[in-house]
């Protein structure tokens, strides 16, 4: 007798089974997410406050405070930044602090060894206990509205539950702990540039070292002074680098196109039509879920001034914006505010030697709670000029004088920016800013302009920053910090124009008191400056089309010289039609472009392997990182005139090596598996914009990631662009036009991923339509009581 199948049936109901399980664990998920929602409607109780304080929200999450006093609004932005922000605020005040092993346990141990030795929660605790009192009453008010926001929420952040740990409350020193974070952000903590520098200028021959290290050329746009001269060819033949038998060491040289910087400048009121001038300000971070930056402005209650722009989660601050009556922005100055100082120890090793004798370090010990792990002791060994952090390449023992170990180092002086009527009274204000050395570009609305060093400035006595000398006979020290009058300074320059982009700014004596600290190649910042010349009146939208501006300028003679090489060959045809029609800009469409800039890296790695493979000799550590920002100069000398005895010796010719350069470019791409004509740039710089915890829980991209756009722009050109590094934020605005203001951001105003707000503004962002710099119509007001 037949019998039908049950196995349908079953797989069916299992199927149907599976299905209904998963809605629950979606549903469970939801209300789960759910209860961590920021509050942004209603009122709420909160007795800290001197009077009620008002919050309205725009649609796209943008909060604007009305407040009676100040200390009230900075209670109620840091009850907006923890009920958004609170995860990240968390990681940014364990990241300086050293403990972020006791969130996510031992993979950050090695991390918070490092950092331990700056002891940046104790000296944070000093500078707080240093502040002038209305600064620390601000900070005390911040601090409380953190922890009733973070009360306030149904749950703990999301972030927690996956971590299994609870978060614990702020207190006012993590608020200068996040400022410490941007200095290991924006600086080097353990003066890897000099170190290197050093190395490289002590082991290869002289002739070689200042042409393979050169401090400038063509491309170089400052502000005072010019462009450096050609490169001198060295007569040291590049094979007595190598030894016979030796292996040749081809690693990536992390060239000058992985240094991310940033863009400002600003423009006069002769040059716009409203007479107020115009700041532009896009700061290259990376970029992650969520934005670094929080959009925020508040009244300055007592007067007519009324704050817009970015802050960063974790101060009560706007970091870069407009008053009303003066806008300012920041880019990395990347000059030299950090000197190593090899020691002279006894016999013994347990002393020291200084300008009063020889004295003991003094050793203190550091707990680093580990999370699932015993606690481990971190010995940090001091000296009277700082920590010892690390060893030059011969074993000398470093300590590390920084601007940072400072008070001066790290305020809340930021706040004084609130009721700076004019440029010229903000650009005073610069050495008592205590935040990481910035390029502080600034306009105000009657036309002015300006340009100064936002941070304290170290006085050099008896040595030059960038070599490492010992301190030891007195001869060599710091004899404090400059005066206002001595601070380098631009105010209303003839051109009525003033642009930085991380590479050199100045020449003579202000070359020489900032330093070098491993200037970006000029390129980004030249095309900028030409940019500017290049029209006689501007709008903000034209500001923000110089910030969208991808042309491939700097790649130009590359591909020009690209496309000659491939001239009757047959076997690149292909190759060469994808060069010859590149677009000249760094489109995301483009295949040409996207083989002429990897040609050029590949060809930098085959032709500098010789001098990396004689510093691994002496130091099997070693890695160019920051030191060859310049590289592009010898590169280019060896590309265009092919001198014989810097060949690599492992290549019979040139043309050799340029056609290894080219087959390495065209497998790394072929990877992906596409036809040529479908390896775009797009393909290469797709973004890849995620929360920290996705790269260790993969899930977590499922619902906090931005979409992967094929992204425009590159290294060396004003739309500076990578997969995970780019604008953090875009502004363009003219003091007291803020309606006419442009303000991008690459991920939303809330990192819950249920949130109405949390990724609004990204396809703005990526396509770089002009969206407001105010809020707009109010969504949504929440009443503090």
């Amino acid at each position: 007798m037949l019998t039908s199948n049950p196995w349908p049936r079953r797989l069916l109901r299992c199927a149907i089974a599976a299905f209904v399980l998963l809605l629950l664990v979606l549903a469970a998920t939801w209300f789960w997410l759910r209860q961590s929602l920021p509050i942004l409607e209603g009122a709420l109780e909160t007795g800290a406050l001197q009077k009620p304080v008002s919050i309205e929200r725009d649609a796209q999450g943008i909060p604007f405070i009305h407040a009676d006093t100040r200390t009230d609004s900075a209670f109620a932005l840091g009850f907006l930044h923890a009920q958004e922000r609170f995860f990240q605020m968390d990681l940014l005040r364990r990241n300086s602090a050293g403990e972020l092993s006791e969130l996510v346990g031992e993979a950050a141990l090695a991390h918070d060894r490092e950092i331990r030795l700056h002891q940046f929660r104790k000296r944070a605790e000093r500078n707080v206990a240093a502040m002038p009192k209305d600064q620390r009453q601000v900070l005390l008010q911040y601090t409380a509205g953190v922890n009733v926001g973070l009360a306030e929420l149904g749950a703990a952040p999301w972030e927690y539950a996956l971590l299994q740990t609870a978060p614990r409350e702020w207190v006012p020193a993590d608020s200068l702990l996040t400022i410490f974070s941007m200095y290991m952000t924006l600086q080097s903590n353990s003066g890897n540039f000099e170190r290197r520098d050093n190395a490289l200028a002590q082991l290869l021959p002289d002739d070689l070292y200042h042409f393979f290290v050169p401090k400038g050329g063509i491309w170089d746009a400052p502000l005072i002074g010019g462009a450096r001269g050609p490169l001198s060819l060295p007569r040291t033949h590049i094979a007595a680098l190598v030894e016979d038998g030796e292996p040749m060491a081809y690693e990536p040289m992390e060239s000058e196109d992985m240094i991310f910087g940033s863009n400002n400048w600003v423009v006069g009121g002769a040059l716009t039509e409203h007479g107020a001038a115009i700041v532009a300000d896009d700061m290259h971070l990376a970029i992650t879920v969520p934005n670094i930056w929080y959009r925020a402005g508040w009244n300055v209650p007592g007067t007519d001034f009324e704050m817009r722009g970015a802050t960063l989660p974790g101060g009560p601050i706007i970091v870069a914006g407009s008053n009303g009556k003066v806008a300012w922005g920041f880019t990395n100055t990347t000059a030299d505010w950090g000197d190593l100082i090899p020691l002279e120890l006894s016999e013994d090793g347990a002393q020291y030697r200084t300008p009063e004798g020889w004295r003991p370090f003094e050793t203190v010990e550091e707990s680093l709670a580990v999370k699932g792990a015993p606690a481990e002791v971190l010995q940090v060994r001091k000296t009277i000029w700082g920590p010892v952090i690390g060893e030059d390449h011969t074993g000398t023992p470093l300590a590390y004088r920084w601007v940072a170990h400072d008070i001066r180092g790290a305020n809340m002086n930021l706040l004084l920016m609130e009721t700076a009527g004019t440029t010229r009274a903000a650009m005073d204000l610069a050495p008592q800013l205590g935040i990481p050395h910035q390029n502080f570009v600034l306009g105000d609305s009657q036309g002015n302009i300006g340009w100064t060093v936002a941070g304290p400035i170290p006085r050099r006595v008896g040595l030059e920053g960038n070599r490492s000398v010992s301190w030891a006979d007195g001869t060599a020290y710091w004899d404090g910090y400059l005066s206002l009058e001595e601070q380098p300074h631009i105010y209303n320059p003839p051109s009525h124009r003033i642009w930085t982009a991380n590479s050199r700014t100045m020449d003579g004596e202000y070359l020489r008191v900032m330093g070098d600290g491993g200037y970006a190649l000029g390129a980004r910042q030249q095309q900028i400056r030409d940019a500017l010349f290049a029209k006689e009146q501007f709008t903000e939208q034209d500001l923000l089309d110089l910030q969208l501006d991808d042309r491939a300028v700097f790649l130009e003679r590359w591909q020009q010289h690209l496309a000659g090489l491939l001239k009757d060959n047959a076997a690149y045809a292909d190759v060469l039609e994808q060069v010859e029609n590149w677009g000249a800009r760094a489109s995301a469409d483009s295949v040409g472009y996207r083989i002429v800039r990897n040609f050029r890296l590949r060809f930098i790695d085959l032709a500098m392997a010789p001098v990396l493979t004689y510093m691994k000799r002496h130091d099997e550590d070693f890695k160019f990182g920051r030191v060859n920002r310049q590289v592009e100069y010898p590169a280019w000398e060896m590309l265009a005139n092919e001198p014989a005895h810097l060949l690599n010796p492992e290549y019979e010719s040139w043309r050799d090596l340029k056609f290894a350069a080219l087959d390495l470019t065209l497998e790394k791409m072929a990877e992906d598996g596409l036809p040529l004509s479908e390896q775009t740039w797009g393909v290469q710089n797709a973004a890849k914009i995620q929360h920290p915890l996705g790269r260790a829980v993969s899930a977590v991209n499922w619902f906090t990631a931005m979409p992967a756009d094929p992204l425009p722009g590159d290294s060396h050109m004003p739309r500076f662009q990578s997969a995970t590094n780019g604008a953090s934020e875009r502004l363009v605005v003219a003091p007291g036009h803020e309606e006419l203001g442009i303000f991008h951001m690459a991920t939303g105003q809330s990192a819950h991923p249920l949130s109405p707000f949390f990724g609004n503004g990204h396809q703005d962002w990526v396509e770089g339509n002009a969206t407001s710099f105010t809020e707009k119509e109010t969504a949504y007001t929440l009443m503090l009581k």
